[in-house]
């Protein structure tokens, strides 16, 4: 079974404040549960959105394939 987080224990673990973390919930950015009055998130759901936010870095042919475009 998925580990089930608290807002505060899902913050900790993405190292962000929890302000951050229920602006996710509020935007409907990642998935969450409603128990009760309470919102909890899934360790995967977690790691899903953190692995949705990677940026590959750029190599000197896409530098350069940039620069042509522009000019």
């Amino acid at each position: 079974m998925d580990e089930i987080l608290t807002v505060e224990e899902a913050a900790q673990r993405i190292k962000m404040s929890t302000r951050y973390v229920r602006r996710l919930v509020a935007e409907r950015r990642i998935a969450f549960h409603k128990v009760g009055r309470s919102v909890r998130i899934k360790a995967s759901d977690l790691a899903a959105h953190v692995e949705a936010g990677r940026v590959e870095p750029m190599t000197i042919s896409d530098v350069w394939r940039g620069f042509r475009s522009v000019a």
